[in-house]
């Protein structure tokens, strides 16, 4: 099972408005492990950064102009999500800005609906508490000190940690099957003949005196 946690940054709240994306971060996990495969990379936006996108993100103009457009570095991220699903702290968002790229390279869109947000499953699980990345790092103790600035790819990394809390931590391992066949000792006794313990004459008329006491005895049954 191969998922995506991926987190954007964009030049203003709205791809409706002509916002385009200016970072994107990566993190692969295949059976809900990262395996350490990241795709990371800052983009060229062609137009400014609104000053409050620059403020949460620390990016600007100055510094993205020299990256690569998005139409440049379309194929190898798609290739990177491609088949994947993705994990995403508020998919509307993300997505649509995506889709918005993806739109004007001819690449397919995404599917919202496939799309795993981490936002609704911490509203469910934790309801009426805060849902951003920062209120669950503080309730998973998750160590959330490189997050200085929103970065794509830090951000991506603690969303891979939060989706693995969401679902109930790391306590899997606990379940491993066992593969190995127990290890059985020989125990060396010396081996000793059954004991006979013979019934006298007063144990035998006592058990029928027993008998008479019970309805439709077992014993009677035996022959």
């Amino acid at each position: 099972m191969r998922e995506i946690a991926l987190d954007t940054e964009t030049t203003g709240l709205s791809h409706r408005d002509g916002h385009r994306i200016i970072e994107i971060g990566c993190v692969e996990l295949i059976h809900r492990v990262p395996t350490g495969q990241v795709y990371h990379q800052y983009i060229n936006p062609e137009r400014d950064v609104s000053p409050g996108a620059s403020e949460i993100s620390g990016l600007t103009y100055n510094f993205l102009k020299d990256f690569p457009t998005f139409q440049a570095i379309a194929q190898d991220f798609y290739q990177f999500i491609d088949g994947a699903t993705l994990v995403i702290h508020n998919a509307d968002f993300d997505i649509g800005f995506i889709n918005a790229e993806f739109s004007r390279v001819n690449l397919p869109l995404l599917n919202v609906q496939e799309a795993i947000d981490t936002v609704l499953l911490s509203r469910k699980k934790f309801p009426g508490q805060p849902a951003n990345l920062d209120a669950i790092c503080r309730r998973f103790n998750i160590d959330n000190s490189k997050r200085v600035k929103h970065g794509a790819l830090v951000d991506a990394e603690l969303l891979s940690e939060i989706y693995i809390e969401l679902l109930g931590g790391r306590q899997g391992e606990l379940f491993k099957e066992v593969t190995e066949s127990p290890k059985i000792t020989a125990i060396n006794k010396p081996f000793r003949e059954p004991r006979q313990f013979a019934v006298n004459e007063n144990e035998i008329r006592e058990h029928q005196e027993f008998l008479k006491n019970l309805k439709d005895p077992l014993w009677l049954k035996i022959s």
